[in-house]
């Protein structure tokens, strides 16, 4: 089980550090064209998660989201107790990768966002975001398991421009996120509404995949 638990705060942590750190250098670099810096965020993102997930998914499953790990546990591959401990070392991981991510672009390295994404359409973004990275988990692999870590890459990767909140689709993320007053950053008020949203996705994918499953023929 330790195992496991320090395969999902290394890969979380790392995974925020793709998507702060590519954030940072793609605003950095964009002279303010703020399509230019989502792309070099997007891009950045889908190819770390793949690599990511290829990297830790036969040691942990490569969830990085409690989200995800709150489905697993819905379809009875974890246990209430691993479904904690995998929660609590992807939320850790998360801020550690925060912070060492505002060390080596040479920042403050606690920071409290002021980005405000506190709207009704980015709560039902986030809804539809997770829904939709849940149902790719559940349903994509039922052919060749091995597609999978592509398919979850290039849906995060394409939702971030699909989706009006940039699809953070990851309770991790998004309190990790609250804490880096960057271009990937979410006020800490709106974080509480963005996990709600992110969660019910989650439940309601895990629980509407199992239509395709059983009647698939």
């Amino acid at each position: 089980m330790i195992q496991r638990l320090i395969a999902e705060f290394l890969g979380t942590a790392a995974l925020l550090i793709v998507i702060v750190g590519s954030g940072i250098m793609g605003e950095s670099l964009s002279n303010g064209n703020a399509g230019i810096a989502l792309l070099a965020n997007s891009i950045a993102t889908g190819a770390g998660l793949y690599a990511l997930i290829q990297t830790f998914g036969p040691i942990s499953g490569a969830h990085f989201n409690p989200a995800v790990s709150l489905a697993e546990l819905l379809w009875k591959r974890m246990t209430p107790k691993e479904f904690a401990g995998y929660s609590l070392s992807q939320i850790c991981g998360g801020f550690i990768g925060v912070v060492t991510t505002h060390f080596i672009f040479g920042q403050a390295l606690i920071q409290i966002s002021s980005r405000d994404r506190g709207e009704l359409r980015f709560f039902v973004s986030e809804f539809i975001a997770t829904f939709g990275l849940v149902l790719v988990i559940a349903l994509s692999g039922r052919r060749n398991v091995n597609t999978t870590p592509a398919a979850v890459a290039l849906f995060i990767t394409s939702a971030y421009w699909c989706t009006s909140s940039t699809s953070f689709a990851n309770p991790a993320v998004t309190i990790a996120r609250s804490f880096t007053n960057t271009f990937t950053g979410i006020q800490l008020s709106g974080a509480p509404a963005f996990i709600t949203a992110q969660f019910g996705g989650a439940i309601l994918a895990a629980y509407g995949s199992r239509f395709f499953i059983k009647t698939k023929t």
